[in-house]
């Protein structure tokens, strides 16, 4: 039966989840897409459940008033009767609801709910631009997607439980003290009027403490994660005690919002426990006066010095459940910032998937800058021709890189065009964009995943034989099949460690070049796709890396002119501009600035010019 319930909320519903509204109230709303229903049934049966539990006080008095009675000798059968049969019947009733609460509660949401909201956020962060990624730390981010869903459902839950389940407890208890004289209502009126201002008072400042803790509490986390990531750089430089006083200036922000906090949380139980003495003293001693003056039986001053002692008891627990609220109310503020941003490139409405017919690339008047803050591109015009291969050259800043990211749209333009085979690249599909071009880069990241699964990340429905036959023309299948890991993995199962660490730049390299292979798109991007070889093993791969530049266009990146001065067409870069074009033939033939690099380059790397190649790219 358990099982059942555990089923009844799908945690990963197949539908991409719309991006969430900013606001705290339709925020959580949006998050509750799916399960309303569930948490409606959860409302009231909690409140169903808190009228029973109330509902016991007045059995109670009844139940004292018998004894009365049986003890003044009086005839109570009739009475007697009618109480115990009231009681078991709530009391069995009691099982049934405290049952499907509890299914409800546990079964389908305590688990389904979060798990539910983490692959919505996390299919929304997947799906935001490269430029999001580097604003943010990813253990910040990885925060907000784990603990903002975390704190939705404590809120949802909290919310169904103190302020439905509890209100209705509160009213019934208010009433049954009626039943027995209205004027025993007043303490407990009194109480919650009390109790209620006390905690306008204390929770919003709980909710904003709370709210400036959850971000404190990213950060910190986000500056440790970030010294993991990049613990090679730390242990390089030398800089693990520069680190831990990093991380520990952002550890000293949550602590400090966590001493605010909890000298607010003190202060409210020190008022709150006064009030629960207030009411203790003012319910018993008020049924007592009335009892004394014989205009209430001894059951009422039962009932109602037990309603009181009860909600002793329970004004800590709701204090505690409401700090608890409203932290987690600023945790989901603090992530709202993050999880409702939207995309800064996005698809069009019904944008059609990009179809390759010959593979021709086309800039048109393209213009580009990073924030506003420096122009990388100003009304660049080139057209790569279906099949042709060019190379870029220029200097850091030039903006080749930039010309790779904007065909592959990792940004949209500011003005201008990027067309392949006439059509505008920003009105298609970005996934079958980015699923036409194959890239190699300098800098390869892989996944922590199996050698396998790395290469077959560009084609996941390739066949083992595919996998290895790509790994061979990439010069790697000698290698992996030596590999091995702490778990007992061996070759094309070995774990490459988070970004590939295990391996070698020149290994890590040719795994990516394998994976471009097997991917076999028709337009190809290199990136100094060679850098990270040896001379060696880059004469063994060549031609293996001819072999899938044929009928391909090809755009290639190099600062060693040597490995793209074969190219059919070179370009030459500066400020964003194409300064010269040409074979290499006829670029050393018009003796501009690509005849001079190539003079002053020492061993095919621009790093080296001299100053006079310098200035004349200035």
């Amino acid at each position: 039966m358990l099982r059942s319930f555990e089923r009844l909320l799908d945690p990963f519903p197949p539908d991409e989840a719309p991006l969430p509204p900013k606001g705290l109230a339709s925020f959580l709303w949006a998050c509750t897409r799916g399960a309303r229903r569930y948490i409606a049934a959860l409302a009231v049966l909690s409140a169903c459940v808190s009228v029973y539990e109330a509902w016991l006080f007045s059995f109670l008095g009844q139940i004292v008033d018998l004894l009365t009675a049986w003890r003044a000798g009086q005839d109570a059968a009739g009475q007697e009767r009618g109480v115990l049969w009231g009681i078991a019947i709530v009391l069995l009733a009691s099982i049934v609801l405290v049952t499907l609460r509890t299914m409800v509660q546990h079964q389908v949401l305590a688990i389904n709910l979060p798990l539910r909201l983490r692959w919505d956020f996390h299919r929304l962060m997947l799906r935001q631009s490269l430029s999001f990624f580097s604003d943010e730390f990813a253990g910040r981010v990885t925060t907000k997607v784990m603990q903002t869903a975390l704190a939705v459902r404590e809120v949802l839950l909290t919310f169904v439980e103190i302020v439905l389940g509890i209100g209705v407890y509160f009213i019934t208890i208010i009433a049954l003290a009626g039943g027995f004289d209205p004027r025993l209502m007043l303490p407990f009126i009194a109480w919650i009027l009390l109790f209620g201002l006390a905690m306008l008072y204390f929770v919003p400042r709980l909710g904003k403490v709370g709210q400036e803790q959850a971000h404190a509490r990213s950060s910190m986390t986000g500056r440790i994660t970030d010294a993991y990531t990049n613990i090679t750089t730390v242990k390089l430089f030398s800089h693990t005690r520069r680190e831990a006083h990093f991380a520990r200036a952002a550890m000293e922000d949550f602590k400090e919002t966590g001493f605010r906090q909890m000298r607010l949380v003190s202060q409210f139980e020190i008022v709150n426990q006064t009030l629960v003495v207030a009411l203790i003293l003012a319910a018993g001693g008020y049924a007592l006066w009335l009892w004394e003056a014989a205009e209430v039986g001894t059951g009422a001053v039962a009932a109602v010095t037990a309603m009181a002692l009860r909600i002793n008891g329970m004004s800590h627990w709701i204090m505690w459940q409401m700090a608890s609220l409203f932290e987690s109310i600023g945790t989901v503020q603090d992530g709202i910032a993050t999880l409702t941003r939207a995309a800064k490139v996005q698809d069009a409405p019904g944008a059609p998937a990009l179809e390759i017919t010959r593979g021709e690339v086309e800039f048109r008047d393209v213009r580009f800058n990073y924030n506003g803050e420096r122009q990388v591109l100003d009304g660049l015009d080139l057209t790569v021709r279906p099949g042709e291969k060019i190379g870029l050259v220029g200097r850091s800043g030039a903006g080749k890189s930039t010309l790779i990211n904007l065909l592959l749209r990792f940004y949209d333009l500011d003005s201008g065009q990027i067309r392949i085979d006439g059509q505008d690249i920003s009105r298609v599909a970005q996934d079958s964009l980015r699923g036409a071009i194959g890239m190699v880069t300098q800098d390869t990241s892989l996944l922590h995943r199996s050698i396998r699964d790395n290469i077959a990340y560009g084609r996941p429905d390739a066949t083992d034989a595919e996998i290895r036959e790509a790994a061979a023309h990439a010069q790697a299948d000698g290698f992996i099949r030596e590999l091995s890991d702490p778990q007992g993995h061996t070759g094309y199962d070995t774990l490459v460690g988070e970004r590939g660490v295990k391996l070698s730049g020149g290994q890590r390299q040719r795994i990516a070049i394998a994976r471009v292979m097997l991917k076999n798109a028709p337009i190809l991007l290199l990136d100094e796709a060679t850098s990270a070889l040896d001379s060696e093993v880059e004469v063994a791969i060549q031609d293996s890396l001819d072999e899938m530049m044929e009928d391909k266009t090809v755009i290639a990146i190099a600062h060693r002119l040597s490995t793209i001065a074969a190219m059919d067409r070179l370009i030459v870069m500066d400020q964003g501009r194409i300064v010269e074009q040409g074979t290499h033939a006829e670029l050393l033939a018009k003796n501009g600035i690509y005849a001079r690099l190539w003079r002053h380059q020492s061993g095919g790397f621009l790093g080296e010019e001299n100053d006079e190649a310098l200035d004349s790219l200035g």
